[in-house]
């Protein structure tokens, strides 16, 4: 429970395995643990979890350490892909591709970062939607889903229980926008601050 108050907290979780991208990781918990750390008022917390629980090597050599496995991990309000070969992996991998739909249906949010935009269109998860991806994946993405209203412009796009963001740097403008969506604006711009990042993107 909330030491703040009754209400529970919510839990948002940025998925880790092998192959994936680093960055794609590490912005958005930077981003996201120094909102829920310094203001735990809000009622969210943040964490990392694996397949297994244990650490993961990033696509460049990165050991990235996690809280949780798949099983032992919280029920999440919102979970973030990062992209990486890793993670497009997934989609020819059919045991695990449905473990990512299954999310669906009990995750009120879930949130692509760079090429994790192929996984979520290879889930079916963006058909007849907006979204964007890595510039370098929009054609494949494409061919996917020709349904998929592609955005190659938007820096993120949120279309409520799915948002996809951009390339690699977008992680932090697309984590930014989620702390705008749950805490507002203000707290939004208060982390961007903090971080000393200069953003040219909108929140």
């Amino acid at each position: 429970m909330n030491s703040i108050n009754s209400t529970p907290l919510k839990h948002i979780g940025i998925f880790a395995c092998e192959g994936a991208d680093e960055f794609d990781i590490v912005a958005p918990w930077e981003v996201l643990a120094l909102w829920t750390t310094q203001h735990p008022e809000d009622g969210y917390q943040t964490s990392v979890f694996s397949p297994t629980g244990g650490p993961v090597t990033g696509s460049k050599g990165l050991s990235i350490g996690a809280m949780y496995s798949i099983e032992a991990a919280p029920d999440y309000d919102v979970v973030i892909f990062p992209g990486g070969p890793g993670i497009e992996a997934i989609v020819d991998d059919p045991v695990q591709l449905e473990w990512v739909r299954s999310l669906r249906a009990n995750t009120p949010v879930l949130v692509s970062v760079c090429t994790a935009g192929t996984l979520f269109a290879s889930a079916g998860f963006l058909s007849g939607r907006p979204a964007t991806t890595h510039e370098r994946r929009l054609e494949r993405v494409a061919g996917i889903d020709p349904s998929i209203l592609l955005r190659p412009l938007d820096r993120y796009v949120d279309d409520g229980d799915v948002v996809t963001s951009q390339g690699i740097s977008a992680a932090i403008d697309v984590a930014l926008h989620l702390v705008a969506r749950f805490a507002g604006e203000a707290r939004a711009a208060a982390v961007r601050d903090e971080m000393q990042y200069e953003a040219e993107y909108q929140l």
